[in-house]
């Protein structure tokens, strides 16, 4: 499953990498891309295990970057 989410206070491209590199580390993570220019992140992974991977790189983004939050 992939999903398109809005990226809301993501101030810089080297935080984009941080989050991107973050998320990428989780185990059911097939696909992560960051785009700072766009203000956007495509996460995909197993259908099955989706909504556990999107609390989990919340949570990851939440520590690595507290002011970004994300639209669904």
């Amino acid at each position: 499953m992939k999903k398109t989410y809005k990226l809301r206070n993501l101030d810089c491209a080297n935080c984009a990498a941080k989050i991107e590199n973050g998320i990428r580390k989780l185990t059911d993570v097939t696909e992560v891309k960051v785009n700072f220019m766009g203000q956007r992140m495509i996460l995909e992974a197993p259908e099955d295990k989706f909504n556990a991977v999107l609390e989990e790189s919340k949570r990851i983004i939440k520590k690595l970057e507290p002011d970004v939050s994300i639209d669904a």
